[in-house]
């Protein structure tokens, strides 16, 4: 079984198949966040803001508090937009060849799905304790099905958060194979091959050799007689 970092086999090992890549549990939970959050910031853009009975002034349909329509949408707004560049990046992981960016990337998913699984949380309880608390008006009554299916997408928006929390919490624990990226970098030495330098040593046969020159020192050399005393 080919080696693997961080959920991800080597970079640039192969293409990612499209079909393959929408089937995936963590692709199909990204989507419905993303869903999740349009439905939310939609519905209190749209028609979470009503008129007043008495005047043309536009309220927060959550009990008239601008905080909670205003959480609303910036919770969800922002959920929008990081569901695609998560998309993105899981889209694009396979081609990170560092180790320590994927391991940041991970970090990233990890940290972010955690935060906003609370921030959904939260918003959720602010909604629905803000919501049980208005008063019925006939703006109320116009707007109640958006606000009812923003308090609903947002406590669906906490499930899905919290299941990509403990996928990117899954995947970094997978780790890293060392070897995806180390095999590659440093030619393998040749079996039986032993250290430079170590040719003819002690398990040699030729473990000693005559200093240089010895062979040509001549004690009587041509030419030369030793004088007689």
């Amino acid at each position: 079984m080919e080696g693997t970092s961080f959920g991800a086999g080597r970079a640039g090992s192969g293409a990612v198949d499209p079909l393959d890549f929408l089937q995936q549990p963590r692709t199909v939970l990204r989507i419905a966040a993303w869903v999740f959050s349009i439905v939310v910031f939609g519905a209190v853009v749209n028609e979470g803001y009503v008129n007043r009975d008495s005047g043309p002034e536009l309220r927060c349909v959550f009990n008239e508090n601008e905080a909670a329509c205003s959480y609303a949408i910036a919770v969800g707004l922002l959920a929008f937009f990081a569901c695609i560049f998560f998309l993105l990046l899981d889209l694009n992981f396979q081609h990170i060849s560092s180790v320590k960016d994927r391991r940041a990337a991970v970090l990233l998913d990890l940290a972010f799905s955690g935060l906003w699984s609370f921030l959904w949380f939260v918003g959720f309880c602010f909604l629905a304790n803000q919501w049980q608390r208005t008063k019925g008006s006939q703006g109320v009554s116009q707007a109640g099905d958006a606000a009812r299916a923003a308090v609903t997408f947002s406590f669906f928006s906490i499930l899905t958060w919290a299941a990509l929390t403990v996928k990117a919490l899954q995947r970094y624990r997978l780790g890293t194979d060392m070897t995806l990226f180390a095999t590659d970098q440093f030619p393998a030495a040749p079996s039986g091959a032993g250290y430079p330098g170590a040719a003819g040593g002690l398990d040699g046969t030729d473990t000693y050799q005559s200093p240089p020159f010895a062979e040509t020192l001549d004690p009587s050399p041509k030419g030369y007689q030793v004088p007689a005393y």
